[in-house]
């Protein structure tokens, strides 16, 4: 969606008679990338569908105070990202209060989701993926999974491209030796 029609939705959600339409409108472009962005993070259906729901509620709260000094989608991919973190950080909260359970390790999680249908090679990225360093991990899962630019993520991560650039690199080949190392 180009810039001219999301500032067009946008003006249709501050209007309060199109608000609801203007929101659906949203919702339908959207959903799916975000819950897969969301997905990739959480690994687990129903955490996705939770912090996909928490998403869409600070989007709508957020929506009629939009600057618009951003994408649409880039300000809602960056509510997200930080949504899923949020979520994140309070799960592991909650595991440190706990003892160690396996089934709470990525292939646990990934084993417990009903949604998973047992492919050893996503598994086993998805294992590689988790053993990143943070930033790469991000870096890797924008670029690979949601193909987005450089010069987009640089915009949702406040960083350089360059930066983003040697990340990406560094996650590429740390997977690649995961892969290599399991053979």
């Amino acid at each position: 969606m180009d810039r001219s029609n999301e500032a067009e939705l946008i003006n249709q959600f501050r209007d309060p008679a199109q608000r609801d339409r203007a929101f659906r409108m949203i919702l339908a472009k959207y959903q799916e990338k975000l819950y897969w962005h969301i997905r990739r993070m959480v690994v687990v259906h129903e955490d996705a569908d939770d912090v996909l729901q928490n998403t869409f509620i600070k989007i709508w709260k957020g929506l009629s105070g939009f600057r618009e000094t951003s994408g649409l989608f880039t300000w809602m991919y960056r509510i997200a990202t930080n949504e899923a973190i949020t979520f994140l950080k309070a799960r592991q909260r909650d595991r440190a209060m706990i003892a160690d359970d396996p089934d709470d390790t990525i292939k646990g999680r990934l084993k417990s989701d009903p949604y998973f249908d047992g492919d050893e090679v996503y598994e086993k990225l998805h294992i590689a993926i988790d053993s990143l360093p943070p930033k790469q991990k991000k870096v890797f899962q924008m670029k690979y999974f949601d193909e987005m630019t450089y010069e987009d993520m640089a915009n949702i991560l406040g960083t350089s491209v360059g930066a983003l650039k040697a990340s990406y690199f560094h996650a590429v080949h740390k997977i690649q030796a995961s892969f290599e190392s399991t053979d």
